[in-house]
């Protein structure tokens, strides 16, 4: 009976050294130039999905942040207002923190966070940007940002229409009066939202130029879907503004990791046929 009892704890002891073994997480595999970009980010943080999902991560990281980011010149902060501006479109509310403190650790201000918020507002609607907002007035505070900070409107309750007006022609060229002429007379006061609101009261608002601002709404037009004929629109805006196809497929591919290939594939296709090869 003893000697029974000896081999079932002896038995045990082994299971027991097996499944310590077992546990024991798997390091991810990461270049050199992905840890360096990564750390950059995020000097502080370790995902937990590191220790949960670790091929994940090494597959992952090492696109996010090594392969992608050997196509195009993109600075680091002009990356990741990109993925910002894609995380509010897809409502990935725990992505867009991450890339927040991130942003706000390479030199993106609390003022440029909150411009790409605003910016927002128009293009992917209120009741999907209200919570980015408290999230990012949480981070924010966090860091000892007083708020509200100083307010960056350009134009008036009497002047919004005109002034998102110039904003328009300056962007899209004289093609907007003709747009206001050739509404169907039910549809006009569409135009005119879009003048006033749109572009009055968002898109001409100080603290983001309007380059940068053509490149927030395209990576949230393309990260939305379904929104091909705006993005076409808004490819145009963004030539005109000087950001060239090159500029616009090196955003697509950072984009890539975050919105998946379908939604830039269409993204693609749209340049394509707006800047054709």
């Amino acid at each position: 009976m003893k000697k029974i009892k000896i081999i079932i704890v002896v038995a045990m002891s082994l299971m027991m050294t097996v499944s310590i073994v077992k546990s024991e997480p798997m390091e991810p595999r990461l270049t050199e130039a992905a840890i360096r970009n990564y750390e950059e980010l995020f000097p502080d943080y370790i995902s937990k999905i590191r220790y949960t999902d670790p091929e994940l991560i090494e597959v992952f990281d090492n696109f996010a942040f090594d392969e992608v980011l050997q196509y195009g010149d993109l600075d680091v902060k002009t990356r990741v207002m990109a993925i910002l501006a894609s995380t509010i479109a897809c409502q990935a509310l725990s992505e867009y923190k991450i890339m927040l403190n991130g942003g706000l650790n390479v030199g993106l201000t609390p003022l440029e966070a909150k411009e790409i918020l605003y910016q927002a507002v128009p293009y992917v609607g209120m009741s999907k940007v209200l919570d980015f907002i408290a999230a990012t007035n949480e981070i924010l505070t966090e860091k000892g940002v007083e708020l509200p900070l100083e307010g960056q409107s350009s134009s008036s309750p009497e002047t919004r229409f005109e002034t998102g007006l110039g904003v328009q022609k300056e962007i899209f060229g004289e093609r907007i009066e003709n747009n206001h002429r050739s509404a169907p007379e039910n549809q006009k006061h569409i135009q005119n939202y879009l003048s006033a609101n749109c572009f009055g009261d968002y898109v001409a608002r100080r603290g983001l130029d309007l380059k940068t601002r053509e490149m927030l709404t395209f990576s949230m037009l393309l990260s939305i879907g379904g929104c091909e004929p705006q993005l076409k629109g808004h490819i145009q805006g963004n030539v005109n503004m000087g950001n060239d196809k090159e500029f616009l497929l090196a955003v697509v591919t950072q984009l890539i990791p975050y919105v998946g290939y379908p939604r830039a594939l269409n993204a693609i296709a749209c340049l394509n046929e707006v800047i054709p090869e």
